[in-house]
């Protein structure tokens, strides 16, 4: 797991900036962990991504990016309430989840929606 800023988010995941439409600059299908450290579940949903990042090493990627750091970055995105997940396979369109994920959720979604 990978903690990334706004401007990593731009170079490594989507310019936001400078682009209209979504174009993924990954390498890897990757789960976007938006947190913040004064949140309970996000502390909850933060053991169950480092599993998930070990499990699906070399398939996936986990990123976390701290709400609190990156305002610009979580208003861009719409970010609400947390811990929010964004999903972003290969190709297509990324997914948005609000709220914790059990690893036996994001087990499904890895293996339904981003490595599918």
């Amino acid at each position: 797991m990978e903690t990334i800023n706004t401007n990593d988010f731009k170079t490594k995941i989507f310019n936001y900036s400078t682009e209209k439409e979504w174009n993924y600059l990954g390498d890897l299908p990757a789960i976007i962990d938006f947190y913040a450290d004064w949140c309970g579940p996000c502390k909850l949903q933060s053991p169950i991504l480092e599993q998930i990042s070990k499990k699906y090493a070399g398939k996936i990627r986990v990123y976390k990016v701290d709400t609190e750091k990156n305002p610009e970055l979580s208003s861009a995105f719409g970010i609400r309430s947390i811990p929010a997940l964004l999903f972003i396979p290969k190709t297509g369109k990324p997914s948005m989840n609000a709220g914790l994920l059990q690893e036996t959720q994001l087990d499904q979604v890895v293996n339904d929606y981003l490595l599918k």
